[in-house]
């Protein structure tokens, strides 16, 4: 991974460091503690073992992931948020209810009913014409 070495703005940074299409699914994952590879893969549809534990390599190598190995055979390693990590899983907290959000306004909470993700039925506004590509 790579975090430009000149920016305008700290969010660069941040966005350098979570950027990718799985990264903060793996933090929230690992909001309730330790959990092995094995089961981060299980809980996150459709990622590869490849690009989860490359994403894994990218958020340790900057603070927000680490890992403890066990002894013995077959090994077994946990990964866990770091101190920085629990603090950035705040943010992705807020994007998650952000998220629900957007799809109950918009009624797409067949996929949150089929994850068991907790929502309230919004009272849904006025919404602006869904944006259309240009073209």
């Amino acid at each position: 991974m790579i975090i430009r070495e000149l920016c305008t703005c700290p969010l660069e940074v941040v966005h350098d460091i979570i950027k990718g299409k799985w990264k903060t699914m793996i933090i929230y994952q690992l909001k309730d503690g330790n959990t092995s590879l094995a089961q981060l893969e299980r809980d996150i549809d459709q990622i590869t073992q490849k690009m989860l534990l490359q994403h894994l390599r990218e958020l340790q190598s900057c603070g927000i992931v680490d890992k403890i190995k066990g002894e013995g055979y077959p090994l077994h390693v946990e990964y866990y948020l770091t101190e920085r990590g629990k603090r950035l899983l705040d943010a992705v907290l807020i994007m998650q209810e952000i998220g629900i959000e957007y799809m109950v306004e918009w009624g797409q909470t067949e996929l949150l009913d089929r994850k068991g993700i907790p929502y309230k039925e919004a009272k849904v506004k006025s919404l602006p014409p869904y944006p259309q590509k240009s073209g």
